[in-house]
């Protein structure tokens, strides 16, 4: 199950930090999950607050705020920034799997609306990232 390993992960970091920074109980913990993770948003909420919340004394009764962050890629032959839509054109399940698995394949299935070039760097969208720890003790900003 993808969304338990990652809320896994995600609550093993947040205790790590929260270490680091002298919290003692963790009250917020703020998520930004990229598009391309292709997570499922309900089963990773509920991965971080039934399953794995209980796992720690610091972490019980935490508020997880999780947010997608949208996918935006920037062309590099024409500088023209691009989305979403791109990504949804490709239409073949098979293959936004893949990009979802390694999203350098995006190169392979889409090209830039404006120059047709398939070289261009995803600027957004990509990976689970630990935006904020609050909790009793102080603050962590990752």
């Amino acid at each position: 199950m993808h969304e338990l390993a990652l809320a896994e992960a995600v609550v093993k970091t947040a205790v790590r930090a929260a270490n680091d920074a002298g919290i003692d109980r963790i009250d917020r913990i703020v998520i930004a999950v990229g598009a391309l993770q292709q997570i499922e948003p309900e089963l990773f909420r509920y991965s971080l607050t039934s399953v794995l919340a209980t796992a720690d004394p610091r972490v019980a009764g935490v508020a997880f705020d999780v947010r997608t962050v949208d996918v935006a890629f920037g062309c590099r032959s024409c500088g023209t920034t691009f989305g979403r839509s791109e990504l949804e054109e490709v239409g073949d399940e098979t293959a936004l799997e893949a990009i979802h698995l390694v999203p350098e394949l995006a190169h392979a299935y889409v090209r830039c609306p404006q120059c047709g070039s398939p070289d261009f760097e995803i600027t957004q969208g990509r990976g689970v990232t630990l935006e904020r720890i609050e909790g009793e003790g102080g603050t962590s900003d990752d």
